[in-house]
């Protein structure tokens, strides 16, 4: 049951950076980059989307 409640929390952060990198003013090369990224390695692509992705026009500074 753990790992099923650890796998549904990763679904849902996913699906979240996944919206957020398509709605994003990023181009349409670096959105298909980064949600390929995303499907393909869950984990450790939420984690570089955290750090590296695309930002939102609100989160520039």
């Amino acid at each position: 049951m753990e790992y099923g409640i650890f796998g549904l929390i990763i679904l849902v952060l996913d699906i979240y950076a996944i919206y957020q990198t398509l709605t994003s003013s990023a181009s349409t090369l670096a959105k298909v980059v980064w949600t390929l990224v995303i499907f393909i390695l869950p984990v450790l692509g939420f984690i570089a989307w955290l750090i590296a992705g695309p930002r939102g026009a609100s989160a520039r500074v």
